[in-house]
């Protein structure tokens, strides 16, 4: 640990209030901003394959049209890339969790290290001086570090491996990242025999996935839920506007 942008992964937040039992599940194996990144992200990976056909069916200098029978090579590449995808993000999940544990082993290393406990209280204050400092006083923050340098002085470090935990929240992310889209790939399925329609309708879903998660990432940050939900719907045009030029 050391005074960086802080990962959210490390703060405990409420959790989004579950709605039924999935919800309850995953709410115990993977954090709600997880959840929500990984489902977004998903999301724009579909949308990089369904809006990049749309543009080639649209485009003028196209010599053949694309027969329809195409849906079906389009679905199994839509989903191949999807479940690619959800265990990639799984296990990065998972490997990141293993680097924040040893992150804090180096930290419980340096206190324990120090040859005073000025010193150990300096090891602490370049840990959380970031955080603390827009909202504390000079005197408490010494007092907090204190009462830290106390209870961590002759603290055990915990295992830094890979756990059994890292393995739940690495198939939680996966299973998540292929919910998300299968309302989008529902769409592309049912609809195969009509590419175009197929298409428009899987875009117009995915783009009403990304407004529902930003609904939801507003209501459990706090903000305008509409505007956030608004404003994901946005940004993931502009990435598409982005991502399809450059070879998606």
């Amino acid at each position: 640990m050391s005074a960086h942008r802080p990962s959210h992964r490390r703060a405990h937040r409420r959790p989004l209030p579950p709605e039924n039992a999935l919800d309850r599940l995953l709410n115990r194996i993977v954090d709600p901003i997880d959840r929500l990144t990984a489902a977004i992200y998903s999301i724009l990976v579909v949308l990089t394959f369904t809006l990049a056909f749309t543009v080639i069916l649209h485009w003028p200098d196209l010599d053949q049209p694309i027969p329809d029978e195409y849906g079906n090579e389009l679905f199994v590449a839509v989903l191949g890339a999807t479940v690619a995808w959800g265990l990639i993000d799984g296990i990065m999940l998972a490997f990141l969790s293993v680097l924040e544990r040893g992150e804090k082993h180096r930290f419980l290393q340096e206190l324990q290290a120090a040859e005073s406990d000025p010193a150990a209280i300096e090891v602490i204050a370049d840990e959380f001086d970031y955080l603390l400092e827009p909202i504390t006083g000079e005197s408490q923050r010494h007092t907090l570090y204190a009462d830290v340098l106390e209870h961590l002085r002759d603290s055990q470090p915990r295992p830094t491996g890979f756990q059994r935990s890292d393995l739940v929240e690495a198939l939680g992310s996966a299973l998540i990242s292929i919910l998300a889209v299968v309302p989008s790939l529902l769409a592309l399925w049912l609809l195969r025999h009509n590419l175009l329609l197929a298409l428009r309708f899987s875009n117009l879903v995915s783009f009403i996935m990304l407004f529902i998660l930003g609904y939801r990432w507003g209501n459990y940050t706090g903000a305008n839920p509409w505007y956030i939900g608004l404003l994901l719907v946005v940004v993931g045009v502009i990435l598409m506007a982005i991502a399809i030029p450059l070879g998606g």
